[in-house]
């Protein structure tokens, strides 16, 4: 039986099995042309660096669907569609930039964009947001942005929404799912009290991917708008009640104590097996839900909102940019503009991938699961666009353990993030 899993493991198994793949994740695939293109003109070929899961039909999607249709309409470039595993994918991006032996167009992480943008190796697209900047969900778009400028488009999105339990909820008493804090601590707490093996809310670690989305709803940051400052975001009052919100939930065990490591808990099986009532995930977990838990009633919810009123998440997916080093600019921004329209969108979208679009949000060519997350991201937010995002990402992570942990308090654990954030942020 195959375990519903996290977007970051679903991206590591992909990595592994597209390195066992070798070789035969290149190919050549005869395509369109340039935005200067003419019937007449010659032949442009363009290499496109990606990590798309070979194992599931988006590659095969884009390899027999997505790039002839691009052929049809410019029939001039040549997409030379190579397939790289997700954990080296960065590795090789940086390596190639000072020698100019890197690809035409990447698909690349959200996370990557601001720092392959500081390093000058991607080509900016203020003129193409300044035109289609409303296409886009705003949360997807802000992981292009990087001092000012766009760099890229963005390609597939996610985020993550609330999942309950319908029977569970219904043992305890509602009929609705939780639509504040409030609810959802009174729900969690109840659904717990039902059986000892059970948990109200089931979460995967404590990654900012995982507590940022309760900061954000709290009213709380990580940083100033600007990605300039820490202290008196991450650190302020807001942030911290979120904070002592999450621990609040773990001591009086409604939150399933795996979230701290060292164990084999999925909160995605146990809340397939009926043993939690909540889980907070992304759009790649109903499909799994249908297939491998046939019984299980559930539902999808916007994340409960904080005392401020606001309902957040986190943005999640891949963008698609253009490598300073190409030597065919215009063609590349051709195939980047075909990936980010409604003709390719929709291809990928039906097979999973969903779209950056916000038009497409209830289109009835996707999913139908879909439209729940196309709520979320109307207010979903990204990680801090800043190059050292790692190093961020390891101090919150670091942060949010000594607080579960019982080593200091929130707003202790938080203070020291602050201080050791800021002197990474320009």
């Amino acid at each position: 039986m195959q375990s519903p899993i996290s977007r970051r493991r679903f991206l590591e198994r992909s990595a592994q099995v597209a390195m066992t793949a070798g070789a035969a994740g290149s190919l050549l695939v005869a395509c369109g042309g340039s935005t200067t293109a003419t019937a007449g003109s010659a032949n442009t070929t363009i290499t496109f660096w990606n990590a798309y899961n070979v194992t599931d039909p988006e590659n095969q999607t884009l390899l027999n669907k997505v790039i002839p249709a691009f052929h049809k309409k410019y029939p001039n470039i040549t997409v030379k569609s190579q397939n790289i595993p997700y954990n080296s994918l960065l590795q090789k991006l940086i390596a190639t930039v000072a020698g100019g032996t890197g690809p035409d167009v990447v698909r690349t992480d959200i996370i990557w964009m601001p720092q392959l943008a500081k390093i000058g190796a991607l080509v900016p697209t203020d003129d193409i947001v300044a035109q289609r900047k409303n296409d886009f969900y705003p949360g997807p778009l802000a992981t292009c942005a990087y001092k000012g400028k766009y760099y890229g488009l963005p390609l597939d999105t996610n985020t993550r929404v609330i999942f309950y339990n319908k029977t569970l909820l219904s043992q305890a008493g509602f009929s609705q799912p939780p639509t504040t804090t409030d609810e959802f601590q009174t729900m969690a707490t109840k659904v717990t009290a039902l059986n000892k093996s059970f948990y109200g809310y089931a979460e995967s670690g404590l990654d900012p991917w995982n507590i940022l989305p309760w900061i954000w709803s709290f009213g709380g940051s990580v940083t100033s708008d600007d990605y300039t400052k820490a202290s008196g975001y991450i650190n302020g009052s807001q942030s911290v009640s979120a904070l002592e919100y999450l621990v609040g939930l773990y001591k009086n065990h409604s939150l399933a104590p795996n979230l701290l490591g060292g164990s084999s808990y999925s909160p995605d099986d146990e809340f397939g097996k009926g043993h939690v009532g909540f889980i907070l995930e992304g759009p790649w977990v109903p499909p799994t839900m249908k297939q491998t838990y046939t019984s299980l009633h559930y539902d999808m919810a916007l994340m409960p909102a904080g005392p401020s009123g606001s309902t957040s998440s986190v943005v999640g997916g891949e963008d698609i940019a253009v490598l300073s080093s190409s030597k065919n600019i215009d063609a590349a921004k051709t195939f980047m503009q075909f990936m980010t329209s409604e003709d390719a969108q929709v291809l990928m979208g039906e097979v999973g991938q969903m779209p950056v679009l916000s038009s497409l949000a209830t289109d009835s060519r996707m999913p139908s699961y879909f439209s729940m997350f196309a709520k979320q991201l109307q207010t979903a937010k990204p990680r801090p666009v800043t190059p050292n995002y790692t190093k961020i990402e390891s101090i919150l992570t670091d942060a949010f353990n000594r607080a579960f942990r019982g080593q200091t308090s929130a707003q202790a654990a938080l203070d020291g993030a602050a201080q050791q954030i800021d002197p990474l942020l320009s």
